[in-house]
This record gives C-alpha cells, sequence and structure tokens, in this order.
C-alpha cells in the first residue's frame, strides 16, 4: 500500500504524510545536518558554472549523486547531471531539479566567504541553494529509507539563465532519453519559501546587428550610420503602447559598437528583450519590434548618397521562452498549497521565467520553489545567501514530492 494507492484530497495526502514516524525523521534530519548541507553548498557553489561552462559543476554533482547512492547516474548529451531514485515503478516519473549554470563569467571569482551568518559568492543563492537542496533530499530518501511507489529523476541542468535558452531542460523533455516518460517537474530555484511559480513568463530575445561602410564623421557624413539607425529603432521600441494588462515588458540591456568619436561606425549591435504575461501579448510586442528595426534602417539608408552602400540588418533572435500555466487546482501545486500551510507558510502562486516554462509549455504539470533561507543581490557580484530557515524549504519540497509520486507503507 502507499499514500497515492487511493485518491485522496492533497491536504489529507500531507497530513498522513506527517503522521508516519520515518518522514517525521526525515523532516527532522535537515535541521539536525544543517551545518552538513551547508558545507556542501558551499562545496558546490566554489566549483565554477559560467555559461556554457557548466561541465566541472556538472562533474562534481555526478560524483556526489554516486557517492550517495543514486542509479543511472550520468551527463546526457546536453551536459546535464541526471541522476535516478528508483521507486516500485518507473511511472509515475517526477524530475526534481535545480540549474547548474551562473550568469558570470569564466574569469569570477567563484569562492565562498562568510560573514557572520551568510554566505557570499556569485550564484550562492541562484542556484548554489537549489542544487544543496537537490544533494540533501535525495540523501534522506537514501538514509531514511524512504520507499516510494513512483521514481524520481534528479537533474542539474545547463542553461537555464540568459543565452543559455533554456537548452539544458529543452533537451530533457524533447531529445533525451527520458523525454515522453516525465510525468510532473519541480525545480529548485532561488531562496524562501513565500512564493511558488506555477506561470510561465514568456520572453523573446533579440541581438540586432546592422552594418555599414563606416567612415569619418565629417568628410563621409550622410553615410549610413548603424548606431542612428539602432537608435531609431530604440526610439520606436520605447515608443510601443504598452497595455496596461497583461503584464508587458521590454528593454535593451546591451549596446556595442563604434570606433572613436569621430568615426562614423562600420557595425553596432543591440541586445533586447521583451517579455508578456500572455503569449499574444508578447507576438504583438515581437512584431512591432522587428517592423521597428527593419524601419529603422530604411530610414537611415534613405539618407544616403547616389552610390553609397546600404546598412544590412542582422535580427537574430538569441532566445524564446515560451508561456503557459499549471492549473492551481493540479496535484502538484496544490500538494506545494497544502505542504506550505503544514509548515506555517502562507505561499502565494507567481509567473515567473524558468526552466519549468519549458514542461509547462508542453502540458506537463510543473512548478519552481524556492529552496528556503534567505538571499539578495542575485546576479550581481555580492550576492549572498542566509541559510538560516533552510530547513522549511527543504521539509516542503520533501513533502511535495512523495505527495506527488507516493510513499510505500508497506
Amino acid at each position: 500500500m502507499s499514500t497515492s494507492s487511493v485518491k485522496l484530497a492533497p491536504s489529507q495526502l500531507i497530513q498522513d504524510l506527517l503522521s508516519l514516524a520515518n518522514v517525521q525523521e526525515a523532516l527532522v534530519y535537515f535541521q539536525k545536518h544543517a551545518d552538513g548541507i551547508t558545507q556542501e553548498h558551499i562545496r558546490i557553489c566554489s566549483v565554477p558554472a559560467s555559461p556554457f561552462g557548466e561541465q566541472e559543476r556538472a562533474e562534481y554533482l555526478r560524483a556526489k549523486f554516486v557517492e550517495i547512492g543514486l542509479q543511472d547516474v550520468r551527463l546526457d548529451a546536453e551536459g546535464n547531471c541526471v541522476a535516478l531514485w528508483r521507486g516500485e515503478a518507473l511511472s509515475p516519473l517526477m524530475v526534481v531539479s535545480a540549474h547548474l549554470d551562473t550568469v558570470f563569467p569564466s574569469t569570477t571569482d567563484f569562492t565562498v566567504k562568510k560573514s557572520d551568518q551568510r554566505l557570499l559568492a556569485p550564484g550562492i543563492s541562484d542556484d548554489g541553494c537549489g542544487l544543496a537542496a537537490l544533494i540533501a533530499i535525495a540523501q534522506v530518501l537514501i538514509v531514511k529509507q524512504l520507499r516510494t511507489s513512483g521514481s524520481i529523476l534528479f537533474v542539474g541542468t545547463v542553461g537555464e539563465e540568459g543565452e543559455g535558452n533554456l537548452r539544458g531542460v529543452r533537451h530533457l523533455f524533447t531529445g533525451g532519453e527520458w523525454a515522453n516518460q516525465i510525468d510532473s517537474f519541480l525545480s529548485f530555484d532561488g531562496p524562501g519559501v513565500d512564493r511558488i511559480t506555477n506561470r510561465a513568463l514568456g520572453s523573446r530575445r533579440y541581438r540586432v546587428t546592422m552594418t555599414g561602410p563606416g567612415g569619418h564623421s565629417w568628410g563621409d557624413f550622410g553615410i549610413p550610420n548603424p548606431v542612428h539607425a539602432l537608435g531609431r529603432a530604440i526610439s520606436a521600441l520605447v515608443s510601443y503602447p504598452l497595455p496596461k494588462s497583461p503584464r508587458t515588458t521590454f528593454n535593451v540591456g546591451k549596446i556595442t559598437g563604434g570606433e572613436s568619436v569621430n568615426s562614423i561606425p562600420s557595425e553596432a549591435t543591440i541586445e533586447v528583450d521583451l517579455r508578456s504575461s500572455e503569449g499574444i501579448e508578447l507576438q504583438r510586442l515581437d512584431a512591432y519590434f522587428r517592423r521597428a528595426v527593419l524601419q529603422a534602417a530604411e530610414q537611415e539608408n534613405s539618407f544616403r548618397k547616389p552610390g553609397d552602400s546600404q546598412l544590412r540588418v542582422a535580427l537574430d533572435l538569441v532566445g524564446e521562452r515560451p508561456t503557459g500555466q499549471t492549473s492551481p487546482d493540479s496535484l502538484l501545486v496544490e500538494l506545494a498549497l497544502e505542504a506550505s500551510r503544514a509548515l506555517g507558510v502562507d505561499a502565494q502562486l507567481e509567473q515567473s521565467s524558468t526552466d519549468s516554462n519549458l514542461p509547462i509549455s508542453l502540458g506537463i504539470p510543473a512548478i519552481t520553489m524556492g529552496a528556503g533561507g534567505n538571499a539578495g543581490g542575485s546576479h550581481t557580484l555580492a550576492e549572498w545567501y542566509d541559510p538560516q530557515q533552510r530547513h522549511v524549504g527543504l521539509q516542503r519540497g520533501l513533502l511535495t514530492i512523495l505527495g506527488n509520486v507516493g510513499l510505500r507503507l508497506s
């Protein structure tokens, strides 16, 4: 018999789990071994994991999964670290994940420092605390011999941040060996316990490059100028009539190009992030922006003298994250909310851009949760994490997972 052998309300599933001595022991484990979990957190965050350079950290996680006793541990074709906790049956199969990558370049010093209770390091909260949660939860399953009905696939994903474009989780669900076998997905991303992400925030990211002949600012004035054209495109984007609802945003995050103040550039580039909470509005904004870029180039080219070269435009889509929602009435969401309440947490459902975007877009129940503790300075060199109350996030995660895959009672 298991906690999932009959259909129970999510609140009853959580209460039944809390009544079991071995589950209570597992929950207490996170408190008793808090220092050890923090030390593991420090070790994994000390291993560099820059964009498209996650292999060393993935290898570390692979070795750790082998050490604690998980099965079928490997790095897949995309670089994800994958390990199986096999239940009585392979199905239902739940992915429990955290992302390996940080936003910081390979030249970054990832050494973890301490200041009172705080841990200081780039990526220490996003997503170092999520990776520490993966290890802690896998370890407690083994140490406390919690036998599950379904199985759990622990995954450290690559490419969650920035131009990674969800390449790790995309491969997991569309091209990897476990594709078409996964029934649900939970990712730990960042700290806290107050929010549960069940709605996927869509985005499209572009790199726009304009190239021309270049020249002298005085002698060649009048030839098409890439910076001037991109300035027009930016001005048009800023003038976009944003709706009051759904929430929609845009950002020009990077501009490069030019050689000197008195030279007409031969090339200039901007990188642009477009987001909306609704897919249809994102499509509208996307179409508007692409038109604005082409019209800006046409306008700049219209001023050129006979015989002058035209600007050339390269409009490259470098990132695309789908929208969607896991229903608040789904078992996975209700379990996460009930587990939160049982631990005295009033968690709110929210929308964000995480690894969950991909499975949500495929119709697979998926959520992203904080791994407990507190943090600040995310995506900066001053990033910090405070592990106090980390155990609440780990306890909530374990209860949600066990409720979803079922715990064997006999």
